[in-house]
């Protein structure tokens, strides 16, 4: 198996433990993505093969990555986003990801959704392609809207005209920069041009696309891509043996817990974080805040009394504790959230993460609260909401308990040995000339 994945933390996560049990059935696995996560692939077990021509960002925040993206928010930041971090680097992917298989003949290809140059080898290979789902569906359906518009499915007449004009509108307008630049990419990659959206115009649909959520979460479609799996969260075990810090006791001490997280890339403390920790300061709640990159580098200062700081808790240790958690929307986050059945405030500012807010108020487990700098008082009012509505706290333990019955790595390492397996056999059946019936 040859996975790949772009060089960041949003994407080697959520594949790590399908790597891990693909590793643990026995499978030659090599991992191509960026040299800041060497040490994490080869502790799972597989070979780190590290991007060569291909742009590395891992270990960089966004405005160390892509300077020219600072202050980029909503659908200007997104579209940057994308073309920069995801599309530009496609066609030195697929000139990397071709190399590596000249010496090491992999039956699968198995990548996050957004490495397009593993696209590109499958359109020039036939390897078979499988997408692990960093994100919600990132497919253009008639019966949601286009992505990034936050707006909720629908599939009723109305919907669907609204849903086709906002889709034009998109496609020939708002992301039409985009689209043209897609098809440059897939020149340079010496490519046909595809027709679609600014997405389905850059690479053809993979072979298996697998979500890590539940079927609850996602917008329901009448066009739904054929194989698309729904596996349930890429979740690793809390990791053992765990030393808690000093302050864990707290936890337990009765009063309400609110965690706030705003990931490893948009790292700006001023944006969520600190209006979170002002907001509870000299409330009756523990505020525990994981800032993604060492607390010293965000220049945290004059804490209140009421709040803990560390740079990483995992959250199968902490989430067990918490009563609402506060993001910036990241999915795999939200996912692990929602797993352990704790409601959401989810303020998004980039990339689709008004679209992971928008599906955790539809489905009645949060709050999207729409605002890129929100202001204490709102931050304050939404989490009390929160707290005192039972629904978001019944809503999100449903949401639990259908997590429960998913087990995602292992259902994903099923399906994939299952696709690897009927690609051999049509290999066998083509080697020996057809069968004899």
């Amino acid at each position: 198996m040859l996975v790949a994945t772009a060089p960041g933390e949003g994407h080697v996560n959520p594949m790590a433990p399908v790597a891990r049990e693909l590793v643990r059935r026995g499978h030659e696995v090599r991992w191509y993505t960026g040299r800041a996560y060497r040490a994490k692939v080869e502790r799972l077990g597989a070979r780190f093969e590290p991007m060569r021509a291909a742009y590395d960002y891992g270990g960089m925040s966004r405005e160390e990555a892509f300077p020219h993206h600072a202050g980029l928010t909503g659908i200007k930041g997104m579209t940057a986003g994308f073309r920069d971090a995801f599309l530009e680097p496609a066609p030195d992917q697929m000139r990397d990801i071709l190399d590596l298989l000249e010496t090491f003949p992999a039956d699968i290809l198995v990548t996050d959704e957004t490495t397009f140059g593993a696209g590109f080898v499958r359109e020039r290979t036939g390897i078979p392609l499988v997408w692990v789902a960093t994100s919600i569906y990132l497919l253009s359906s008639r019966d949601t809207a286009p992505l990034g518009l936050g707006l909720r499915p629908s599939s009723s007449p109305w919907g669907r005209a609204r849903n086709a004009l906002l889709r034009w509108m998109a496609n020939n307008l708002v992301m039409a920069e985009l689209r043209r630049h897609g098809d440059v990419v897939r020149a340079r990659a010496g490519l046909a041009p595809l027709p679609g959206g600014a997405f389905e115009n850059i690479v053809r649909p993979p072979d298996l696309y697998l979500m890590g959520t539940v079927p609850s979460f996602e917008y329901p479609r009448g066009d739904l891509l054929p194989q698309t799996r729904f596996v349930g969260p890429f979740l690793d075990p809390p990791p053992e043996p765990f030393e808690p810090p000093a302050w864990w006791a707290d936890l337990t001490a009765g009063r309400p817990v609110l965690h706030v997280t705003q990931g490893t890339v948009a790292n700006d403390p001023d944006r969520l974080l600190l209006p979170t920790l002002r907001a509870f300061a000299g409330q009756d709640v523990l505020v525990v805040a994981t800032t993604g990159v060492p607390p010293d580098r965000l220049r945290l200062s004059s804490l209140p009394s009421n709040a803990r700081v560390e740079r990483f808790i995992p959250h199968g240790h902490l989430l067990p504790h918490v009563d609402v958690m506060v993001t910036n929307g990241g999915y795999g986050g939200v996912n692990t959230a929602l797993a352990h059945g704790v409601p959401l405030l989810v303020t998004a500012c980039t990339e689709e993460k008004h679209e992971v807010a928008a599906h955790v108020a539809w489905v009645g487990a949060g709050i999207h609260l729409r605002s890129r700098r929100p202001r204490e008082a709102q931050i304050r009012q939404a989490v009390t909401r929160l707290l005192c509505d039972p629904r978001y706290r019944q809503r999100a333990r449903a949401l639990r308990d259908e997590y429960r019955r998913y087990d995602g790595p292992r259902q994903a390492a099923d399906l994939i040995e299952e696709l690897a397996d009927n690609r051999r056999i049509s290999q066998e059946v083509t080697a020996d000339g057809g069968s004899d019936t």
